[in-house]
């Protein structure tokens, strides 16, 4: 990795640039982080600068005193200062701020610059919905400005263009002329790097840019800004500035609102002091007996529940805040729920408040039915418009991403005119334009992720309590923490308090991407180019120099070992790690689902191991089978075993303040005098790594701390009654199992265990050596697996990947024994919206061919992700058939990629791949149907379904362009014909901010 420097921190404090305010640094704190800003550069070796220093300052001290390419109606705060003189050297710049704090100044700059000196400008954001909206915003501030995203192309031969990044990447992928008269690309809301699904377009898209071309990032706040500015002055070769302030310009108060209860704690002041008076006063507020819901893993949307308590008073209890809101002139205020129904539920709850004067009531049925002029008269009459506007007009709204597009739109045009006073909106809303509130309350401090329930992380809290506080309105803004249960103080404290998150690369290899840069396979466009340029790598390889400093320590710790009787301790080890192999092995028999559930009764001690963790022994309280999707987040090698089908709610121990910043509780380290706490963590079947003969009686209401904890001493008190290790049920004896080959292994761990218990070190007395020995054993096994986590390079590893996946595309036909790409190939490279090894293989076997374009346009549904519908599916005979002939190319193509050495499992690869959760809605809509008969057919949210729609569309224009592309004229047709019917009504109707 070729060297780059990054220069000195330099602080820079109100308006003059000084060289150091370090000293000011407690001070500064203390005035709500003053207007500090830190600065640091990236620059490659032998870089040297060619810029008037008068003019422009040095490279770490960028200071611009020449003629502003755009002036501003206020003065700049420092952050801005820095990064205008950043951009006039032409150098690239991230800016990492908060929300409130004025990102936008700095991108308008450099939109400016590029109109001075007649070039492009192309502005990125990860969303449609953001890219409109910021085309109406820079519209207003600039005269030629264009939008490109998938549904909407408008003056795409503007200077200004606005796009969603995989438009970008499209467009460097097919060498657009258009970017070589580009300048400068800005990329908003880079943190999106760090998606799982997308991230990697944006890093794609960076990797790719003409090291001509300059960029500006945009971002909330991240800890590591200035590895991501040493990652692009390593790749382009040119220096790259970093821009970071925690300042908001209104300072935030953090209150606590316990439900149930009343009047507000203040825990964290606007100097970000942490009052623990108050949080200790709150703490007591919580009776005995009301304590949390430890044990609840439903998925909030299937049950409904109201605000995470999952009962009715959370209604009441937001009732009561939002009013007590609005006595104290604290709106607008704006509720943030992790649900979709629940903001419905809540918003329904305001009906007796009303929060509009008579005139501010006409302005909004006047704005209301203006917006939906352009829907036709039957779709003006659809309940989900109908039953908004009673609600606007007395202030209260609702943005989540299951409305009509058209009334989310409305929504933030009336919440910024100021006619929406109280918004309850799911977290989607704190993301891109700055909407900032007076106030925002959070009704539960736990979101549901998919696999469990965990407290927000700090980024996430940063990015919502973000929107509090409106500057040159408000003094400070205000949050309101609504929470159900007793909380630990180091969670909330690194909840408000907390650090942002790192950036951390989430590369992948696509097909899409493989047959795109065959395709173009010249000079440095390969994907061996792009493994070798991407963050992930670049991450890697910074952080080899520690691995190496580890291997040091530890090879120094091993010398000083007492290495006498080495072949005694080898041996003894050896066995342990036998004995350990098979008893792996024995477990995943005896923990198959039709032996294991007998025993896994309510009371049972059971030995949970993860990995390299050791959880020790737990306590069971329930099994309950998980559906197939629920496993979605679980890695594949564990989702695809036997029997991880089921969870197994284990009582285990865990270390205090476990849970830090949202993740999972973590075990207990069995150290002396380490006192921890017992919690509920649903544990994967195959996870149980031992079954113990004892059964202990469990309170049947494990809420309480102490309930749990009195189960704690019990496990303890059995530890030290069974020194040996607490009896284990015989799988041949207790549990019936006779099949001869696991008697076998069962009696080959008995005579390993026979050896172990007779060896010397087993029973010698000196417990010194005993631990001096197991250290030396445990050091030299460190030792081995981090020497060859540095050997394992992560480029071989892509390359290996890389492999794999050119073995299948040779396959399936896409490309040739010679890594040409063929006909297939070709059509493949055109679609990135859906799964290209699936489509094209349906275009190429003739299933397409058979169908019309309303069966083709049901079809093709199924490969845009969307919302899951809990419904039974019943489909009509001519889609029925279609559905079987996706589902087996995609069986067929999982087991290809198996066969490759790819690691897939073949149900859920055809799972994830294949959703007809809307096929019946999208024929019925093709053929003619009106939106609301469509919505009688489903019970998924009508914004999820218009933009899958849309999508829908975006991706059927994509097979046309592919089925052109291999002349393939009847197929065309039919793609064309399948976008045609689906363009009309609600499903299409113009964006308000077009």
């Amino acid at each position: 990795m070729e060297e780059s420097q990054t220069l000195g921190k330099r602080k820079t404090e109100n308006s003059e640039v000084a060289d150091n305010g370090q000293e000011a640094e407690s001070a500064t704190k203390r005035r709500s982080s003053s207007r500090t800003c830190v600065h640091e550069v990236a620059v490659p070796s032998g870089y040297s600068s060619i810029k008037d220093e008068s003019i422009h300052g040095t490279l770490s001290n960028p200071v611009y005193n020449g003629k502003m390419a755009k002036t501003y109606p206020f003065s700049l705060d420092p952050f801005q200062q820095v990064s205008v003189a950043c951009l006039e050297r032409n150098e690239s710049v991230l800016v990492s701020a908060h929300t409130s704090a004025g990102k936008t100044a700095v991108a308008e700059y450099a939109i400016a610059m590029a109109f001075r000196y007649k070039q492009r400008v192309i502005y990125t954001s990860p969303l449609k919905a953001l890219s409109n909206q910021k085309f109406r915003e820079l519209s207003q501030e600039f005269s030629d400005v264009g939008l490109m995203t998938g549904d909407v192309t408008l003056s795409p031969n503007a200077s200004c263009l606005v796009m969603t990044t995989e438009i970008l990447r499209g467009m460097l992928y097919r060498g657009s002329e258009v970017l070589k008269e580009v300048a400068w690309v800005i990329f908003d809301e880079i943190h999106y790097m760090k998606d799982r699904e997308r991230g990697v377009v944006w890093e794609e898209s960076i990797i790719f840019l003409p090291p001509a071309i300059k960029m500006v990032f945009l971002s909330a706040t991240m800890s590591n800004a200035t590895e991501f500015a040493e990652w692009i002055c390593n790749i382009h070769k040119q220096p790259c500035h970093v821009v970071y302030t925690d300042f908001r310009p209104t300072p935030l108060q953090h209150y606590m609102f316990p439900m149930g209860g009343s009047g507000l704690y203040l825990v964290v002041d606007e100097n970000e002091q942490f009052r623990e008076d108050n949080f200790l006063k709150l703490q007591d507020t919580f009776s005995k007996q009301k304590v949390g819901d430890g044990i609840k893993y439903a998925n909030p949307k299937a049950t409904g529940r109201i605000a995470k308590g999952g009962s009715a008073s959370g209604g009441t209890d937001i009732y009561k805040i939002v009013k007590m809101i609005m006595e104290r002139k604290f709106q607008p205020v704006i509720i943030f729920s992790f649900n979709r129904r629940e903001c419905e539920q809540h918003a329904m709850c305001m009906s007796k408040l009303d929060f509009n004067t008579q005139e501010e009531k006409d302005v909004v049925e006047q704005v209301f039915r203006n917006a939906i002029q352009c829907l036709s008269e039957e779709d003006r009459d659809l309940p989900a418009i109908e039953l908004m506007l009673p609600l606007l007009k007395r202030g209260v709204a609702v943005h989540h991403s299951g409305l009509l597009p058209i009334i989310k739109e409305l929504v933030e045009l009336l919440f910024q005119e100021g006619l929406v006073k109280a918004l309850f909106a799911t977290e989607t809303f704190a993301m891109g334009l700055n909407m900032p509130a007076k106030t925002v309350v959070f009704t539960a401090v736990k979101k549901w992720d998919g696999d469990s329930h965990r407290y927000i992380g700090s980024g996430e809290y940063i990015q919502m309590s973000g929107r509090a506080g409106r500057r040159g309105k408000d003094e400070r803004g205000i949050c309101i923490i609504m929470i159900d249960e007793q909380m630990e103080m180091n969670t909330l404290k690194d909840m408000v308090l907390g650090r942002p998150a790192p950036l951390v690369s989430t590369f992948r290899l696509s097909y899409y991407s493989i047959l795109n840069l065959m395709t173009r396979a010249e000079g440095q466009f390969t994907a061996e180019h792009v493994i070798k340029n991407s963050f992930h790598q670049f991450q890697y390889e910074k952080a080899l120099p520690d691995i190496g400093k580890m291997v040091s320590n530890l090879e120094q710790e091993a010398a000083m070992l007492d290495a006498s009787g080495e072949a005694e301790v080898a041996e003894y080890h050896r066995l342990k790690l036998d004995i350990a192999e098979l008893e792996k092995k024995m477990m995943s028999e005896i923990t198959r689902p039709e032996r294991a559930l007998y025993f896994l009764s309510p009371g049972r001690l059971v030995k949970v191991r993860e990995g390299g963790t050791d959880w020790g022994w737990g306590v069971v309280v329930s099994v309950v089978k998980k559906p197939p999707a629920a496993l979605g987040s679980l890695p594949a090698s564990l989702a695809s075993s036997r029997g991880s089908g089921y969870i197994v709610d284990t009582l285990l121990h865990c270390s205090p303040g476990s849970s830090e910043n949202g993740s999972r509780p973590k075990p207990c380290p069995p150290r002396p005098g380490e006192k921890g706490e017992m919690h509920v963590v649903p544990v994967q079947l195959p996870l149980i790594s031992a079954l113990s003969k004892l059964r202990i009686s469990i309170p049947t209401d494990l809420r309480p701390l102490e309930a749990r904890q009195s189960i704690l001493l019990a496990v303890q008190e059995l530890g030290t009654r069974f020194p040996q290790g607490l009896p284990k049920l015989n799988p041949v004896k207790d549990m019936g199992i006779q099949d001869p080959e696991f008697v076998e292994l069962v009696n080959q761990i008995e005579e390993l265990e026979r050896k172990l218990f007779a060896h010397p070190l087993h029973k010698s007395q000196n417990e010194n050596q005993i631990k001096s020995f197991q250290r030396k054993a445990e050091v030299n096994h460190e030792i081995q697996q981090l020497k060859s986590q540095m050997r394992e390079s992560q480029l071989q590893k892509f390359r290996d990947e890389l492999k794999n996946r050119s073995r299948v595309l040779k396959k399936l036909g896409h490309i040739d024994a010679d890594g040409v790409v063929q006909l297939k190939g070709r059509a493949a490279c055109l679609i990135d919206t859906g799964d290209e090894l699936l489509v094209t293989e349906l275009m190429f076997n003739g299933t397409f061919n058979d169908l019309d374009h309303h069966q083709i346009a049901a079809l093709a549904s199924c490969f845009i992700p969307g919302d899951r519908s809990s419904e039974q599916l019943n489909l009509r005979t001519e889609l029925a058939k279609p559905l079987r002939q996706l589902q087996d190319s995609a069986r067929r193509i999982a087991e290809i990629q198996r066969e490759c050495k790819l690691q897939v499992n073949v149900d859920e690869y055809v799972e994830a791949a294949v959703r007809p959760y809307l096929m019946d809605v999208i024929y019925c809509w093709s053929k003619g149907a009106t939106f609301a008969e469509i919505m009688q057919m489903t019970d998924i949210f009508e914004g999820s379904v218009i933009r899958l729609a849309r999508r829908l569309d975006e991706f059927l224009n994509q097979l046309r362009g592919a089925a052109q592309s291999v002349g393939e004229v009847d197929l065309e047709s039919k793609f064309a014909a399948a976008s045609e019917s689906l363009r009309r009504g609600i499903m299409f109707a113009n964006s308000l901010y077009l």
